[in-house]
């Protein structure tokens, strides 16, 4: 219930503070191209529900349809302002709508789509009994990922033999001591204003 109250606090004042980013990314992005503002893919959830999470659009429209599931650095699908950003991490704010309507939580797993969850061991699958998050220690850690797979021969493969097991290692640490001060520190880290671990 504390944790909750938290994210529906913490995410309301974020809406309220950052609707004048929200207004001036849609105008840049409808500059650009004149597609959609928004991106609103399936992901899987708590429990293993399916739900749909808001980004800001950063590549160009049908871009699921061109190439992976995975982003890698340099895909010539991200559009000119969906590199900045990516890169500043603007895109993920809508997801406090997520977090308002109970789908997502401020700190926890990142929500992987389902064709990814069906990889999942018995073990792994442990990690969709935690509400999905906008941000979590396995982000801090990966910021650069998309760089990270640019390297790989096989992306896809590093992505599922490498990074996700690993990702999923660390939220499944995390939430054993885990407390709304722990949150609060990784808020900070993803921002920049706190040390990394």
């Amino acid at each position: 219930m504390a944790k909750r109250i938290f994210d529906l606090f913490w995410a309301t004042v974020g809406l309220l503070l950052l609707w004048p980013v929200f207004l001036l990314v849609a105008l840049f992005i409808k500059a650009e191209d004149g597609g959609a503002v928004f991106f609103r893919q399936v992901r899987v959830g708590w429990k293993g529900r399916a739900f749909r999470m808001w980004k800001f659009r950063t590549m160009i429209m049908d871009a699921e349809r061109l190439g992976r599931a995975i982003t890698v650095g340099g895909d010539a699908r991200i559009t000119r302002i969906g590199h900045w950003l990516r890169a500043t991490k603007v895109d993920e704010l809508p997801q406090l709508i997520n977090v308002l309507t109970g789908d997502m939580s401020l700190v926890g797993p990142r929500p992987e789509v389902q064709k990814y969850v069906d990889l999942y061991t018995l073990e792994q699958r442990r990690v969709l009994d935690l509400r999905p998050g906008i941000t979590d220690l396995a982000s801090v850690k990966y910021r650069r990922e998309s760089e990270l797979l640019a390297n790989s021969e096989d992306p896809d493969r590093t992505y599922v033999d490498e990074i996700m097991p690993e990702k999923i290692r660390i939220n499944l640490d995390y939430a054993r001591e885990a407390n709304l001060a722990d949150d609060f520190r990784v808020i900070l880290m993803t921002l920049g204003l706190w040390p990394r671990r």
